[in-house]
């Protein structure tokens, strides 16, 4: 049992041990910051009675307070409170706060969660209300967070700051970064008149002040109608006020910002701080803790202000990537960089333009913003795939610090004709428009090459395995990247029917229904089928990871068994989130599958509507609805002269022949990340036998080069714990920013709101419906009840069984060309992607309405 210490004595063993608030503001007295005196750290005598609690089930936060609550503060503790707070003058009031070890941590800042109290007078009333601080750990709401974090209550411990009260006159927070835009060194101010509780508890409408490099860009008057004041003798008060005006002069905002720049600096990252000014006219820092919710800034050496651009949100994946993934990324994006003359000096460093930031991917896309056909080139594709970065896009260039400094477009047309002759973009849209489908038997024979090329010899050593893996991931991409010209040449000629015949491109999206060559629809249809021909008896009947130990170990029903493993072997390679190398495939996990399985045969198809609710029924009835919509575009066409209409037939029947092929060039690379995957886990397996690692799967948590540097042994054992615990850490990020600048700004943080009941996103899959929604955040053991619109973040191809029951869908991520979206259209369900915070705005069981064609979700 520690007992009381006054505040200047915490060593820095000390200072380890209780961690939070009560370690920062220990570091801010020795730095010379204006904390008031006097301050007293106590550690709790709660752990010898929450150790013998539960960790979870129900009740378990109140019978933790109960028994706190009813627990004699130990006669040590009693003693040196009372000693330490008569040593601070007769009936000093004071703060009690508290300091707990999961508090302040670089996700978690738990602001609130534990209680403190005010004004407290009186030794006994001090060691009471030290008592309710330890009892405020297990508040209902401190635990749940502490549930939604994924932080042990066991493991938890508690300290209490008793800290002299400011008798402030004006009082509030200040945040170093702005926690809207993100933007770093812009501080945000709010004030109002008595303690700063009334700020910090959401109980008054205070004046904000926003401050950049010492000038003050907004002043907005609160109207400050209550105040929370000090009752002489002890507790406060509410009283209501008539503040007209600014309660903080100029020279008090700048003072304050100039204290958060050096807090700011002391700690080395952005800060959350509380403060308050005394009568006296004195300026007291009262807490400082770290800000959790900004987005860590990408890594970058480049000067000025730079754009990121989220690989992961384009792709689907708001996850974290494991450090193997990351690294293998980089080779990846390295090799496609020496397409147009750009790859990088070292394969295994990736390009100057590839970043992390959050164990996320992101691409520095300053120069294209900041030149001619960067401009005329970006919007136009973004729209395609992501519109709401295309917006973003538009906003930025308007930025003075963005303006154009590459005007001469012989840099881009040189580097666009050095990847055009390397991919023989010339060769294939000729074979494209000349012989359709020798250009599909083209895309159809790199795949087989690419299967000879990923196979490894049984006998292959570690090394011998790592250079197989180096070499197929930079080389991959540009093979299949000279699929892509065909791809373009068919929406080319789509884009050239809406030209000839007058037709609005979105007034033509049936004609993109249901086409073939799409190896993501055909694995759709696939699993379906599969579902039609196995026995459904287990399935019905025993939950998804009985159905895994059966599965593996060869119990399933002859059929049932024989078509899973074939469907594998043709598709096990996929998985959600499968950009990421260091991910397990359904292959080596199908419990995913084997859900979707189970839900499909639980449904009825008989009831309302029978078999043409069956996905392969719909998927014919889209196809005859895209042949209506390239009759009635011909016909367009040909009223303006005939010539036009046989070149708008040609062209749409190019287009759907074309279009599937789009999602061809990732499937290629997702098997190639799958093949190298499981040789990698084979290194893994010989990294345990060196005792480098303590499993396999530990390969995934480190990079390239270490993982040949381990083959010479050592012991990474303590890295990969650290890295796992820092991967687990980030999955619990709800928020991806989608474009970042390099200054910490979302740009499209700065956007207007939709109205409420007006949920504005992109046109994706033309059509009305209305439904339940379901709100999604994982696919993997996901039910979607037939006709249920689902509701996602975004959705790579892992996602896509769940489209087959969908009624609608609604994504917060993607464009009209986004995975979502095409998949959508095929399927003929009404979409709308790039609905901002859709997941959070929209909840499961509410009935909205998702009209596809306008790019409107309304909330019923």
């Amino acid at each position: 049992m520690n007992t009381a210490l006054d505040f200047s004595e915490i060593d820095g063993g000390m200072l380890a041990e209780v961690g939070g608030k009560a370690a920062n503001l220990g570091e801010l007295t020795r730095a010379g910051l204006p904390v008031p005196p006097g301050w007293v750290l106590t550690t709790e005598a709660y752990r010898q009675v929450a150790d013998g609690l539960e960790t979870g089930g129900e009740g378990l936060a109140e019978r933790a307070r109960r028994h706190l609550l009813q627990a004699p503060v130990p006669a040590a503790v009693h003693e040196t409170i009372v000693k330490h707070y008569a040593a601070l003058g007769p009936d000093v009031p004071v703060a009690v706060r508290s300091s707990a070890t999961a508090e302040d941590l670089p996700f978690a800042s738990f602001a609130g969660q534990q209680e403190t109290y005010l004004n407290v007078v009186g030794a006994e009333a001090v060691v009471e209300a030290v008592r309710r601080c330890w009892a405020s750990l297990w508040t209902d709401r401190a635990v749940a967070y502490r549930e939604s974090n994924g932080i042990d209550h066991a493991a938890v411990r508690l300290a209490v700051v008793v800290q002299v009260m400011v008798d402030s006159q004006i009082a509030g927070v200040m945040f170093t970064a702005n926690p809207v835009t993100g933007r770093r060194r812009e501080t945000v101010i709010d004030a109002s008149p008595g303690l700063g509780e009334a700020v910090v508890s959401g109980a008054v409408n205070p004046d904000r002040f926003v401050v950049y490099s010492r000038e003050i860009l907004e002043r907005h008057a609160g109207d400050k109608r209550l105040a929370i004041r000090s009752l002489p003798g002890g507790g406060t008060e509410r009283v209501e006020t008539t503040h007209d005006g600014l309660c903080l002069t100029d020279a008090q905002v700048l003072a304050l910002a100039e204290l958060g720049a050096r807090v700011e600096d002391h700690y080395g990252a952005p800060q959350d701080t509380e403060w308050a000014i005394d009568a006296d006219g004195t300026l007291w820092l009262t807490q400082a803790r770290p800000i959790t919710t900004l987005y860590p800034l990408p890594e970058t050496t480049r000067e000025g202000l730079r754009v990121f651009f989220s690989v992961n949100v384009a792709q689907g994946v708001m996850g974290p990537i494991t450090p193997l993934g990351l690294s293998a990324f980089k080779l990846i994006s390295g090799g496609a960089a020496s397409l147009p003359g750009y790859g990088p000096a070292d394969p295994l460093d990736g390009p100057p333009f590839v970043s992390v930031s959050g164990q996320r991917l992101w691409l520095d896309i300053t120069t294209a913003v900041r030149s001619r056909p960067g401009r005329a080139i970006l919007p136009r594709a973004l729209t395609l795939g992501e519109a709401r970065t295309a917006t973003v896009m538009e906003r930025l260039v308007e930025d003075p610090r963005l303006s154009l400094v590459h005007t001469s477009r012989r840099p881009f047309l040189r580097a666009l004709a050095r990847f055009a002759h390397r991919v023989h973009a010339p060769s294939r849209v000729l074979m494209a428009l000349t012989r359709p489908e020798r250009a599909l038997a083209y895309a159809a024979r790199l795949g087989g090459e690419l299967d000879k090329r990923l196979q490894v010899p049984d006998s292959a050593t570690p090394a011998q395995r790592l250079d197989h893996a180096e070499r197929m991931l930079a080389g991959t991409f540009p093979t299949i990247i000279s699929i892509m010209p065909i791809v373009i040449t068919g929406y080319g000629l789509f884009a050239l029917a809406s030209k000839l015949s007058g037709v609005p491109l979105a007034e033509m999206q049936d004609v993109l229904r249901s086409v073939p060559h799409n190896p993501t629809t055909e694995m759709d249809l696939e699993l379906w089928a599969l579902a039609t021909r196995i026995e459904p008896e287990p399935f019905k009947e025993l939950p998804v990871a009985e159905l895994v130990r059966c599965y593996k170990e060869g119990g399933l029903p002859p059929v049932a068994q024989r078509e899973i493993t074939a469907f594998l072997d043709k598709y096990g390679h996929r998985g959600v989130a499968e950009i990421d190398l260091g991910v397990p495939r359904w292959s080596e996990e199908p419990a995913h599958i084997l859900g979707v399985l189970a839900n499909y045969l639980r449904m009825d198809l008989q009831q309302d509507g029978g078999a043409d609710l069956a996905p392969a029924a719909l998927f014919a009835k889209g196809a005859e609805q895209a042949q209506a919509a390239i009759a009635h575009v011909v016909t367009q066409a040909r009223r303006r002269a005939r010539w036009r209409g046989a070149v708008a037939r040609f062209g749409l029947r190019r287009t759907r022949k074309f279009a599937g092929l789009r999602e061809l060039p990732k499937f290629y690379l997702v098997k190639t990340l799958a093949a190298v995957r499981h040789s990698l886990f084979a290194v893994g397996e010989h990294l345990v036998g060196l005792g480098v690692l303590d499993a396999a799967e530990d390969v995934f948590f480190l990079d390239l080069r270490e993982v040949r540097a381990a083959l010479g042994g050592g012991d990474l054992r303590a890295v990969v714990a650290e890295r796992r615990a820092a991967y687990e850490q980030e999955r619990r990020r709800r928020h991806v920013p989608r474009v970042l600048l390099s200054d910490g700004t979302e740009p499209e943080a700065l956007a207007v709101a939709a109205a409420d009941g007006a949920l504005i996103g992109t046109a994706a899959s033309a059509g009305t419906v209305t439904g339940v929604a379901r709100v999604v955040l994982d696919p993997v053991g996901a039910h979607l009840e037939p006709g249920e619109i689902l509701v996602c973040p975004s959705t790579d191809p892992g996602w896509t069984p769940l489209f087959l029951t969908a009624g609608g869908l609604v994504m917060e991520m993607g464009g009209a060309m986004s995975h979502g979206a095409v998949v959508a259209r095929e399927y003929g369900i009404p979409a709308v992607v790039g609905v901002p915070d859709a997941t959070h705005r929209i909840s499961t069981g509410q009935e909205i309405e998702v009209n596809g064609a306008a790019g409107t979700v309304t909330l019923m």
